[in-house]
């Protein structure tokens, strides 16, 4: 059994899917892009949309009652993987500003991404 995760600090999905699952010792954050859960804006730059896409992620983690530390796999998802450079920027600035560890990552480059954004970030976390 497990438990949805619902917060409004993050974008509300745009289909048939939960932002997150809480399966106990384990969190899966379902992908996130770089919607600003308040303004409903997605930025066009990828450094910002990069953090943007985090803080959702970090979000759904802390209404698990989770910190960006419990995470320990993300996968990434790039329209353009020629924007690695920036986005690692900004993904290693999110970690250390957490004071977090950084996980294991995946980075696929991808065609199209939902709302034609150029980020999707996936995550799991653990509970110890």
């Amino acid at each position: 059994m497990f438990y949805e995760i619902n917060t409004k600090q993050a974008p509300v999905p745009i289909g048939p899917y939960v932002q997150g699952v809480d399966l106990g010792k384990i969190v899966i954050v379902s992908g996130q892009i770089p919607i600003n859960p308040i303004t409903g804006i997605i930025d066009k730059e990828i450094y910002k949309q990069t953090l943007q896409t985090l803080d959702n992620v970090k979000s759904i983690i802390e209404a698990a009652e989770l910190h960006v530390k419990n995470i320990f796999k993300t996968t990434v998802f790039l329209k353009n993987i020629n924007d690695i450079e920036l986005v690692n920027s900004a993904y290693e600035l999110f970690f250390i500003e957490n004071k977090a560890n950084f996980p294991a990552r995946s980075c696929i480059e991808v065609s199209k991404l939902p709302k034609d954004v150029n980020i999707e970030i996936e995550a799991m976390a653990i509970r110890y």
